[in-house]
Order: structure tokens, then C-alpha cells, then sequence
């Protein structure tokens, strides 16, 4: 059973599929050539970005992530300023020292291919990199996939017969759960809560202290983020002139305390989830949540409700972020949360139903009550398309987060005034999302090739 912590991974904007998971991959493909003795005598690299990554690659930074990748950044230490030095000196110069590896010729407009017409048959983020000897020889060439949320997968291991989702899940938790319906049945026969549950399963990995730390230094990152995103001013990159919005907003706010409290708390998650994604369209450190373009709605949902008298409240901050990891770990393991699979309903759909389950966590739900709330941020999700204007994480982006961020809030309420008599099960609902994306048309699913994406003007 994956961990919730895999769910949570810090990485650099904009994209956890598109950024951190091409980082990833090309930092692994050097790890892969070393073991097969094949990095020693490298005279060229050459990477082949398909489908998603091809197609909106260059508005998400994913030519940056490949260079980074290669040098040996890892996304979660990386730090946003020295790495666009170094993407900028490797550009200018024509030269990379790869990562345990020789330094080579390397010019980013030749070597880094993006195969627009290129569809990748097990997945849309498809990436193919070849690292060819001094010698002319033939070249260690393999196949990787970016699969959303910063996860990422070799082509030996997604041609991999999909096993039994309880057989899959079991593997290493002591209380597996392979849907809504168990995690609920479990947490009723021991007396648990959501966060219980998870918790007991994480501590089969590590010391409970261990991942408490972890949940802590993630919680941090998330309002370091938003810290950031709120007194940050201009323009965010990429050619479409957006304007940094949430710091105007907050001044308004902070200057003027209890004034139409009611219209507030839509502004408070409007401004909060803002920042964290102004701070991610402009490359800055934000955590998948359960991916970097969904990653405002749950940092947004903790700041506001997580919060007393100022000071964040990390009993309230835990148990929200457990319950809204397996909640998480129910949509990666049943249905996607790439937006090239499934469109923005598995990204900021997914991110809403999480928040929506957390929030009531903290307002006291049981688990019952939990999987109603995600289940209703999700159903109002459904369909939801990913079709980013120039490819880039900001229109319709930074305010679709808003959104989710308010919706997750009117679940969490829906579900606590329910009436017991609920008729949409969050397993139903995961199962539809999952056959909603294979059915949507690929132009909504992050390929900039319909919806907002051709309809608006990008620059």
C-alpha cells in the first residue's frame, strides 16, 4: 500500500507531472545507465518528451525539469533560485555534467525533443531517453511515464499485470483497505477514526514520531508557501501577463478585520489557495497536494480552519492531512490523479474531495461521515476538463483552486448536516471519475488542444 507520505511530495512549480515527475525520470534514467555501466562513457543525451509532456511541456518547464533531472537536482531539495541559474547557464553555454556522470555537449533546442505527434500507449506523459557512448556505439536508451502527482514508472513497470486492488494494498500494512467501504468497515470494528487508520498502517514503515515529523515538515512547507504567495508582487512568467492577485486581496483583508465576516471566509480560502498557486505558476516550492496544480486547496483549507488565535493547531493539522491522505490514496489506487488521464476532475477534483474529507475529519466526523464529504466534493467535480491557456499552469488554474478550496468547505458542512441517508457512495463516485476520464475527449486533458486553450488568446 503506498504511504500517504508519497502523496505529499515537495517539489518546484508548476507541474508535479509535467516538472517534478520529468526531474525525477531523468535523474533515474542516470541512476539506471551507472548500473548498467553505461554512464562512464557518455558523449550525448538525448530525451524525447511524448503526448501531455510534448504538447504542454514548454508552458510547464518541462525542457527546465529534463536539465535539472540530468544535473542531479532532486525536486524536493532543489531551490527554486539556483536551479533556473543553473538551467540558464546549461542553455547558454551548451553544456551539461551530468549527474555522477562526465561532462558533455549538450544544447537543449537540439537535444530535448518534443514528439508532438507522438501518443505514448501506456500512458500520456511518455518520456524516452538515449545516452550514446563517445564512441559512436548504440545508445542505452529506456522508457519512463510520468503518472501525476510526482510518481513516476519505467515501461517494464506499467506493462506489469494489474494485480487484485486488496492483494495490492496488503503489502505492508498491517490494515489494508482497497476502498472506502473497508477503510469505513475497519475503522468500525477497531473504533477508529480515519487519521487512526492511516496512521497505524504508516507506522509499519516507520516510527509513528517519524512520520509525525514528516507530516509537520509538510504542513510547514504548505504555509511557507502561502506566506511567500501573499507578499509576492508583479507578474508571473510565461508570456500571458497574470498579475500576482493574492496580495493585493490579503492587504484588503488584513486591514479590514470582521467586516462582512460572512463574504470573508470565501475571501480568506480565495486568497490563501491563490498565493500557493501564483507561488507554483512562477516555479516556487509547493507541495503535490495531490498535485502541484491542485496544491492550494488543502494548504488553503489548513490555514483557515486549522488555525487559533493565530497559531496553527497541529493536532488539527495532522489529523486533517492523515484523513486527506487516504482519502488520496483511494483515487491513485482505484482511478488516476493525472490530469492527462483523467482532466482537472484528478487533479483539483481529487484535491477538493481530500479537503473536504479532512475538514470534516476536524470537525469531529467519523469515517462514515469522512467519505461522504469527500464524496460530495468529488461529485460536483465530475467532468471537469484540464485545458490550460498557452500550456501554462495559471488560466483557468489559480482561481480553479479557489473554487475547490470553498467547495471542500461546503461538503465537509453537507456531510455533517446529513441526513444518514446518503445515496452516492465515494467508491461510486471514484469509479465514475475513473470511466468520466477514459471517456473524456484527450483535447480536455492537458494537451492544450481544446476548451479555454484554443478558445483564449494566449498572448
Amino acid at each position: 500500500m503506498l504511504s500517504i507520505l508519497d502523496l505529499f511530495r515537495i517539489g518546484l512549480g508548476p507541474s508535479s507531472s509535467h516538472t517534478v515527475g520529468p526531474m525525477r525520470i531523468a535523474r533515474r534514467f542516470l541512476q539506471d545507465a551507472a548500473r548498467a555501466g553505461k554512464l562512464a562513457g557518455a558523449g550525448s543525451v538525448r530525451v524525447e518528451l511524448q503526448g501531455s509532456l510534448a504538447l504542454t511541456g514548454v508552458g510547464h518547464g518541462t525542457d527546465k525539469a529534463v536539465i535539472l533531472g540530468l544535473i542531479g537536482l532532486k525536486p524536493e531539495t532543489a531551490d527554486p533560485e539556483a536551479a533556473e541559474t543553473l538551467f540558464r547557464q546549461t542553455a547558454r553555454e551548451k553544456r551539461i555534467k551530468l549527474a555522477e556522470g562526465p561532462e558533455i555537449a549538450f544544447d537543449p533546442v537540439r537535444d530535448i525533443v518534443f514528439q508532438t505527434d507522438t501518443v505514448p500507449d501506456l500512458h500520456p506523459n511518455g518520456m524516452v531517453l538515449h545516452l550514446t557512448p563517445e564512441g559512436g556505439e548504440d545508445p542505452f536508451s529506456r522508457t519512463y511515464f510520468s503518472t501525476g502527482g510526482g510518481f513516476i514508472a519505467s515501461r517494464k513497470q506499467l506493462e506489469k499485470p494489474a494485480r487484485d486492488d486488496v492483494v495490492a494494498s496488503a503489502r505492508g500494512a498491517p490494515h489494508p483497505f482497497g476502498s472506502a467501504s473497508e477503510m469505513v468497515s475497519i475503522c468500525r470494528a477497531k473504533g477508529w477514526r480515519v487519521d487512526e487508520l492511516v496512521l497505524h498502517n504508516e507506522d509499519a514503515r516507520r516510527a509513528r514520531d517519524k512520520t509525525v515529523q514528516r507530516l509537520d515538515s509538510i504542513v510547514d512547507t504548505m504555509m511557507a508557501c502561502i506566506d511567500r504567495g501573499l507578499n509576492q508582487t508583479g507578474v508571473l512568467p510565461g508570456g500571458l501577463d497574470v498579475s500576482r492577485r493574492a496580495p493585493g486581496l490579503y492587504r484588503k483583508l488584513r486591514d479590514n478585520p470582521g467586516s462582512n465576516e460572512r463574504e470573508q471566509l470565501f475571501d480568506w480560502l480565495n486568497v490563501f489557495a491563490m498565493a500557493v498557486n501564483e507561488e507554483n505558476a512562477a516555479g516556487g516550492r509547493v507541495v503535490t497536494a495531490p498535485t502541484n496544480g491542485a496544491a492550494g486547496i488543502l494548504p488553503s483549507v489548513i490555514r483557515h480552519y486549522c488555525h487559533d488565535d493565530g497559531r496553527l493547531d497541529r493536532t488539527k493539522a495532522r489529523r486533517f492531512l492523515t484523513t486527506a491522505g487516504g482519502i488520496g490514496l483511494l483515487y491513485k489506487q482505484r482511478a488516476s490523479i493525472s490530469g492527462a488521464e483523467m482532466g482537472c476532475q484528478g487533479e483539483v477534483g481529487v484535491a477538493c474531495s481530500m479537503a473536504a474529507g479532512g475538514l470534516a475529519a476536524v470537525w469531529g466526523a467519523d469515517a462514515e461521515a469522512v467519505c461522504v464529504a469527500a464524496e460530495i466534493g468529488m461529485e460536483h467535480n465530475l467532468g471537469l476538463t484540464c485545458d490550460p491557456v498557452g500550456g501554462l499552469v495559471q488560466i483557468p488554474c489559480i482561481e480553479r483552486n479557489a473554487f475547490g478550496a470553498v467547495r471542500a468547505a461546503n461538503a465537509a458542512r453537507l456531510a455533517l448536516h446529513g441526513t444518514g441517508q446518503h445515496k452516492v457512495s465515494l467508491d461510486q463516485v471514484i469509479e465514475t471519475m475513473r470511466q468520466t476520464g477514459i471517456d473524456m475527449s484527450s483535447k480536455y486533458k492537458e494537451t492544450s488542444k481544446g476548451g479555454l486553450a484554443v478558445n483564449v488568446i494566449a498572448c
